[in-house]
């Protein structure tokens, strides 16, 4: 991608925090990089170069500024909306895909060879994928050494390190400290319980907190996720083990604690809670369209920064969306409550391998234990009197559940969404409204929207819009690429 240097310089001298995380300002004189919000003094015009990613940033020999921390800023809004390949293959690199599977893993995923998507990244963000999840690597490692007590050896290969060697040597590149001198301030401090991990998710101000946390709360499970004191927490099922997070928004950063029976899972679960919390979105872009809509500027100006709640898990997602067809949102929780039981009784409990400390995986709570959703195949295993539902809808579901166990259809966040809804429509039971459900909530998509949805024609009417199906069709043209975000709109006025 090019930046326009000019634009760039601006929002630098403006410390327009509204700029962080979509590009990174390097500056030759000092040899460090800053996110454009950084309080130090706005550099010469001379001195100054800027980088689409933090990875470009640190391949040209910059290091990361101690006091903005460039690494811990938003991500870019673009890998949000970017349904192309660059776009999936940031998604995938934030979910750990390189450390799990390697580059042929995530080549494979995008159905490119490895020397082709190589360039493509480059291209457009001055580093290939060893780079980009290099960088990820290093600030991973870095929470870890300053909010664990894990020894350094456990944190280099919790991190994704191959070595202990090649750990220090990228500390000290992209933090000009080794990890024992970062560990030496901390010891000053108090670190925290052995296994939890407590930090703070950057956003984009403003954040309506108070949409997403009444979303969930409608819509919570027993033993899978609850809505309590201003905070939402909720079990997670990660590539190596399981885990328990809580997410308390604030006024700059989402505090998250999150406890992992594998540390090697820190850093799907930061992507898979900042994806829940849809915290890399630009609400000042998505704001300013839709409050050029007269019916919705009201709304814009009452509640500015409303966000569309996500999910960690596609299949979970496609699930509830099967359930909810045609019934209310109390119906579905008493049928998936039913679901769950009878899943967690088939499939009982899964002790995994820990890394470093013992962490004591999964709580239980006024409500229950938290654990995640299910797995596909164990929803697929149940017998129909586990449903209690339709025997057509019960037959979606389980057509659902083993294609995902298959691999036939990716719901994962680095999925072509175009190929998923697809795939989706193809299975008997699903039409475009649960198609385009899970395609707003599980894959991202940003630009859904649901014409036929009662309660959004509901909405409209509140608003003062046509209540038809043609008629709102027609009039959401104006919202895109944002209508996702109108839909939720719509849902809270209705």
């Amino acid at each position: 991608m090019e930046l326009d240097f000019e634009h760039c310089y601006r929002a630098v001298d403006s410390r327009d925090p509204r700029f962080d995380g979509c590009f990174y300002t390097a500056v030759r004189t000092t040899g460090i990089y800053c996110r454009p919000s950084c309080p130090a003094v706005t550099p010469k015009r001379e001195n100054v170069t800027f980088y689409v990613s933090a990875a470009a940033a640190q391949r040209g020999g910059f290091r990361a500024c101690r006091r903005c921390r460039p690494d811990a800023a938003p991500g870019s809004p673009e890998w949000d909306t970017r349904a192309d390949t660059v776009g999936r293959a940031m998604r995938l690199i934030g979910d750990g895909i390189v450390d799990r599977e390697g580059v042929p893993g995530l080549a494979a995923r995008l159905g490119y060879t490895e020397r082709h998507l190589n360039r493509m990244l480059t291209t457009e963000l001055g580093a290939g994928p060893l780079a980009l999840a290099r960088a990820q690597r290093a600030q991973t490692a870095r929470i870890l050494v300053e909010t664990t007590r894990l020894g350094l050896a456990d944190i280099a290969f919790a991190a994704g390190f191959g070595s202990v060697r090649q750990f220090n040597e990228t500390m000290l590149e992209v933090y000009a400290r080794s990890p024992s001198q970062m560990r030496e301030k901390q010891t000053r401090t108090d670190r925290g319980e052995a296994g939890v991990v407590t930090l703070r998710l950057a956003y984009r101000p403003p954040l309506h907190a108070g949409s997403l946390l009444e979303f969930f709360a409608a819509r919570t499970l027993p033993g899978v996720d609850e809505v309590a004191g201003g905070a939402y927490r909720r079990g997670l099922n990660l590539p190596h083990g399981n885990a328990d997070v809580v997410l308390t928004p604030g006024e700059r950063w989402v505090h998250a604690t999150l406890q992992l029976s594998d540390v090697r899972d820190l850093a799907p679960a930061v992507a898979r809670c900042r994806r829940l919390f849809d915290l890399d979105a630009d609400p000042v872009a998505v704001d300013g369209l839709l409050q050029a809509d007269p019916a919705l500027a009201p709304a814009v100006a009452a509640e500015p920064g409303v966000r569309v709640p996500r999910a960690v898990d596609g299949f979970e997602m496609a699930v509830r969306a099967v359930v909810g067809q045609q019934v209310s949102v109390a119906g579905a929780r008493t049928t998936l409550g039913r679901m769950l039981r009878a899943a967690t009784a088939a499939e009982g409990s899964v002790s995994r391998p820990v890394l470093g400390e013992p962490t004591p995986i999964p709580q239980t709570t006024a409500t229950g234990t938290l654990t995640g959703f299910p797995a596909a195949s164990a929803i697929a295993a149940l017998p129909d009197s586990a449903f209690g539902m339709p025997a057509a809808r019960r037959a979606t579901i389980r057509a659902l559940a083993e294609a995902v166990a298959d691999g036939k259809l990716d719901l994962d966040p680095g999925a072509d969404r175009s190929e998923a809804v697809a795939r989706l429509t193809e299975l008997p039971g699903i039409g475009p409204w649960t198609a385009g459900y899970v395609a707003m909530r599980a894959i991202g998509d940003p630009d859904v929207f649901l014409p036929t949805d009662l309660a959004a024609r509901r909405g409209a009417e509140a608003v003062g819009l046509p209540g038809t199906v043609k008629a709102l069709t027609a009039h959401a043209e104006r919202w895109r690429p944002w209508r996702s975000y109108a839909l939720i709109r719509l849902w809270r006025a209705a």
